[in-house]
């Protein structure tokens, strides 16, 4: 969309105009010979000169830069390059830039999440000839990327890192509870609270009466939907009913704890893909191949920078021509 403001230029000829534009009027002098000629009256006529070249270049020159800094474009001038997402081996790394002949590329680091993406929004950055190597631990994405150019991407899952989820159990069923968080595995560890504190992520409330009002938390398990009235107007999925509250999400399920195994892992896993999050996939290694079907996004290129800079200075220029053209008037 920004190309579009090159469909400007066409402007610079105003200050050309506005410069060329004189009014001379034509002066009558008496002369003894034309003392029979019919009387005509005096009148202005319009000629076209040049006035105030270098006033007129440095306008002329403002107003490209307008147009360039507003149509953002953009020079490719990075070469091979290979994007290392965060927490990748090094040594592998550097192993697979060498066999693929990168080993003197630029080094990009991001986020895994993040890589994919800020390759094709950055992709028109990149000479025609540049190679692009993706490496890491990169999350598969929902949809194939399309890139304009080749991207080859090698990846590596990344050690899963073990994460903590602080439970509180309110139940005279503690040990039923207890044998279910049992049974998750994985990296998550769940550890279970003596009392709810900050970093309780689950609460679970297995009690007739309601909580406390200053107790809160992300999610809530709930077998008593009586004493929560948010739950009246509960949403269903399946058997599950689940509300907002000011003290957090709110589940509740008239089967709860669960009586099996089988309903517990049921219930682990509604918590990790509802609640928690699912645990992303590691893309395979492959290449993927030019395809003309890819947009890029407009680019924010580094020469608006400059271009800014440039109108700054043209701008202060002009008004400094001003103003001497107007004292020497």
């Amino acid at each position: 969309m920004n190309n579009l403001w090159w469909f400007a230029l066409p402007i610079l000829l105003l200050p050309v105009w506005w410069h060329r534009r004189k009014r001379i009027e034509n002066k009558a002098a008496p002369m003894a010979t034309a003392r029979f000629l019919p009387r005509a009256e005096p009148r202005q006529t319009r000629v076209w000169r040049w006035s105030d070249p270098l006033l007129l270049l440095v306008r002329c020159l403002l107003l490209a830069c307008l147009i360039a800094w507003l149509a953002n474009p953009v020079y490719p001038s990075r070469g091979d390059t290979v994007i290392v997402t965060q927490g990748t081996d090094a040594a592998w790394a550097e192993r697979q830039a060498a066999e693929a002949g990168l080993a003197q590329a630029e080094r990009v680091t991001l986020p895994g999440a993040q890589a994919l993406g800020w390759v094709h929004a950055h992709e028109r950055e990149w000479r025609k000839d540049a190679r692009l190597l993706v490496l890491g631990d990169v999350p598969m994405p929902a949809t194939k990327p399309l890139f304009g150019r080749e991207v080859e991407v090698r990846t590596q899952p990344a050690k899963a890192l073990n994460r903590e989820h602080h439970v509180f159990i309110a139940s005279e069923r503690t040990g039923e509870w207890r044998r279910m968080f049992a049974a998750l595995d994985g990296p998550e560890k769940i550890v279970i609270d003596a009392t709810p504190g900050a970093a309780t992520s689950l609460v679970v409330w297995d009690r007739p009466g309601a909580p406390p009002a200053s107790m809160k938390a992300p999610l809530w398990l709930v077998t008593n939907a009586g004493v929560f009235p948010e739950l009246a107007k509960a949403q269903r999925l399946g058997g599950l009913l689940y509300a907002d509250s000011a003290r957090g999400r709110l589940w509740h399920h008239a089967a709860w704890p669960p009586r099996d195994a089988d309903n517990a892992r049921r219930l682990l896993d509604d918590w990790q893909q509802l609640h928690v999050g699912p645990r992303p996939y590691t893309l395979q290694s492959q290449v993927f191949a030019a395809s003309k079907e890819a947009d890029a996004p407009a680019p924010g290129g580094g020469l608006r920078d400059i271009l800014l800079a440039a109108l700054a200075a043209l701008f202060v220029l002009e008004r400094i021509l001003a103003h001497v053209r107007k004292g020497a008037q």
